[in-house]
C-alpha cells in the first residue's frame, strides 16, 4: 500500500475516492486513498506518501511544516525555481486559515533566504513535480509531502469577448492535451452555439467551422474566421478532414460518444476535445467506456485522456490525439 492523498473539486469528493479506490477518508474536495494511482479523471493533483500533523493552531501546524521542511531538504540542491503548493479543503474559512498557516511557514523558514527565493507559489504544472506540496483538510490538520502529481486542471482567465463560460473549459483543456489549435488548422465545433470554443480556436488563427442550428453571440458571431453551419450535429459530415474535432453536446453521454467513435474511425479529425454530461449518474462506467482499449476511441487514439476540469461542473472532458 501506498498513501496518496487526491485533491479534487468539492462536492465530488464521492466520485474522487471511488475513482482512487482503497480510500481511508474523504472530505470536501479531497480522498485519502492506500492507492497509489495517480493520472486520475477527478483528481486535480495527487500528493504522494504525505506526512500528516495536527496541531491546534496555525502557528503550531506551521512549525512543524517548517520542520519537516529543513528535515526533507538536507542533502537536496536548490538550484532551480521549485513548486511551493499550499491548498485547503472546500469548507468555510479554511482559505483563510490556509493563508494564516503558509505565513507562518514563511516566516520560520525566513532564513532559507536563498532557497525559498527560488520557490514558485501555485499547484505545479501537468506532471511529476518535486517541491513542497501542504493540504489543510481542516483547521487543525495538514498533510505534506515532497512529490506530487499534476493533472493539468487549473482555473483560467475569462476574456469578455467570449460568448459564455464554457470557454474556460476548453482553455483548460488545452492544458492536458499539451497543444492547442493554431494558425492554418482547422477545427469542426458540434453543438457550437453560442459559440465559445468556437471564439477560443479562432482567436489564436484557426479557421473554424461552427455546427449548430442556434445562433452564435459575443466575439463569435461574425467572427471572420467562423463558419456558421446551421445543421444537427449527429448529421453533419465535413467535406474533408480536419485538424481538430470539438464537441460539447447538451445530449446523453454515450450517444456522444458513439459520434466521437464516428469521427474517429472515419478518419476526420487529429485531436479532439469533448464533454461527456454526466448529470446525477455516477460517471465511472461512462469513464471506463471512454477510456477502454477495447472501444472505438481507446484503440485508435495514441494520446487520450479525461479530466473533470476546474470549470467542469456534471460533465467529464476527454482530450485526445489519434
Amino acid at each position: 500500500m501506498s498513501l496518496t492523498l487526491h485533491i479534487g473539486q468539492p462536492g465530488f469528493e464521492t466520485f474522487l475516492a471511488k475513482e482512487a479506490g482503497a480510500c481511508r477518508e474523504k472530505g470536501p474536495g479531497w480522498a485519502l486513498s492506500d492507492n497509489a494511482s495517480t493520472d486520475l479523471c477527478f483528481s486535480h493533483l495527487s500528493l504522494l506518501e504525505p506526512v500528516e500533523f495536527k496541531a491546534k493552531t496555525g502557528k503550531e501546524l506551521a512549525c512543524g511544516l517548517a520542520g519537516y521542511f529543513r528535515e526533507t531538504s538536507k542533502g537536496v540542491r536548490y538550484d532551480a525555481p521549485w513548486p511551493l503548493c499550499f491548498e485547503s479543503a472546500g469548507m468555510e474559512g479554511m482559505t483563510q486559515r490556509r493563508r494564516t498557516v503558509e505565513a507562518e511557514f514563511l516566516e520560520e523558514t525566513s532564513h532559507l533566504s536563498r532557497v525559498m527565493r527560488l520557490a514558485e507559489p501555485g499547484r505545479p504544472a501537468l506532471g511529476a513535480s518535486q517541491g513542497l506540496f501542504v493540504y489543510l483538510p481542516d483547521f487543525d490538520r495538514a498533510f505534506a509531502c515532497r512529490q506530487a502529481w499534476a493533472g493539468g486542471q487549473r482555473r483560467m482567465a475569462d476574456d469578455a469577448q467570449a460568448p459564455s463560460r464554457s470557454y474556460l473549459k476548453v482553455e483548460e483543456a488545452y492544458l492536458v492535451l499539451g497543444e492547442a489549435p493554431q494558425p492554418g488548422q482547422t477545427v469542426a465545433d458540434l453543438g457550437a452555439a453560442p459559440g465559445g470554443w468556437s471564439y477560443s480556436a479562432a482567436r489564436r488563427g484557426a479557421k473554424v467551422l461552427a455546427v449548430d442550428n442556434g445562433p452564435l453571440k459575443g466575439g463569435a458571431e461574425g467572427h471572420p474566421d467562423i463558419s456558421h453551419c446551421k445543421e444537427d450535429a449527429f448529421k453533419f459530415s465535413p467535406s474533408s478532414a480536419v485538424d481538430w474535432l470539438f464537441c460539447d453536446l447538451l445530449e446523453d453521454p454515450r450517444r456522444t460518444l458513439g459520434l466521437l467513435s464516428h469521427w474517429v474511425k472515419k478518419g476526420w479529425c487529429r485531436m479532439l476535445v469533448a464533454n461527456l454530461k454526466f448529470g446525477r449518474n455516477d460517471p465511472l462506467p461512462l469513464l471506463r467506456q471512454a477510456l477502454s482499449p477495447r472501444e472505438e476511441l481507446g484503440s485508435r487514439c495514441s494520446f487520450l485522456k479525461a479530466r473533470h476540469l476546474y470549470h467542469d461542473r456534471e460533465e467529464i472532458t476527454l482530450v485526445g490525439r489519434i
